[in-house]
């Protein structure tokens, strides 16, 4: 006799579930047995079998940038909204950073 079968409803982004279908596809796998694996994953691991992080502010994601281009670390300016004032000649990634992100 095989296993009592439930269904689970969920509401996600359409654009993630067209691209995780392709993938999964592409994998072999459907979205049923995917949904399944991570389930069964989830009670042998008692967790999420992956680790959420909270998402950086823009300051961290600044502080990261200028560590990562050696840049000398010096206070930024923001003004009243938060927005970061660079100077786009004087310093150009920082300038870039804070246009583009």
């Amino acid at each position: 006799m095989g296993a009592i079968k439930s269904n689970v409803n969920v509401k996600i982004d359409a654009a993630v579930k067209e691209q995780a279908s392709q993938l999964l596809e592409r994998m072999g796998i459907d979205q049923t047995t995917a949904i399944d694996m991570f389930y069964r994953q989830i009670i042998t691991e008692r967790r999420l079998p992956f680790q959420p992080t909270v998402a950086q502010t823009h300051k961290e994601q600044l502080l990261d940038i200028i560590k990562r281009k050696n840049i000398p670390h010096r206070k930024v300016e923001v003004n009243s909204d938060g927005h970061i004032i660079a100077d786009k000649e004087k310093d150009p990634e920082i300038y870039d950073w804070a246009v583009n992100g």
